[in-house]
């Protein structure tokens, strides 16, 4: 994977992560975890932006966000949108894992760091930490 064919695609991933954090804060609005949702939603954005600079600053057009996302399942009650959440940080991990051993210097220090936060709010919303972040187990 080349290191623009890897931002773009944590780009596209920022674009449904920004999307999905809005169903979650829309069910989360005014309970426990409605802080936990918001600040979701504004790392996602914070990194949307620094993504697609990254992606202009190597020469590439930003990928454009989709008009919708699947979410992969009904999104009604705040256990739901909790899940969701964790969904979208595990995304986000495979994302950003990729992204480090796509790229050096100070994106592969961001990318790392994006990784470490992405697995602890997975764990946060899930209760269930992984053993390896954004890595897909091998068959054997």
């Amino acid at each position: 994977m080349t290191p623009l064919d890897a931002l773009q695609q944590v780009l596209a991933g920022e674009h449904a992560a920004v999307y999905g954090y809005g169903v979650v804060g829309a069910r989360l609005a005014g309970g426990p975890s409605e802080r936990a949702a918001v600040s979701g939603w504004d790392t996602h954005r914070a990194r949307r932006a620094a993504v697609s600079a990254l992606v202009v600053g190597v020469g590439g057009q930003p990928v454009p966000a989709a008009a919708g996302y699947e979410l992969g399942a009904p999104v009604t009650d705040p256990d739901q949108a909790r899940a969701l959440a964790a969904r979208i940080e595990q995304h986000a991990a495979a994302t950003y894992a990729d992204l480090v051993g796509a790229v050096n210097g100070s994106v592969r220090s961001s990318a790392a760091s994006w990784l470490v936060d992405a697995a602890v709010r997975a764990t946060a919303w899930s209760g269930q930490p992984q053993t390896f972040p954004g890595l897909t187990p091998s068959g054997g």
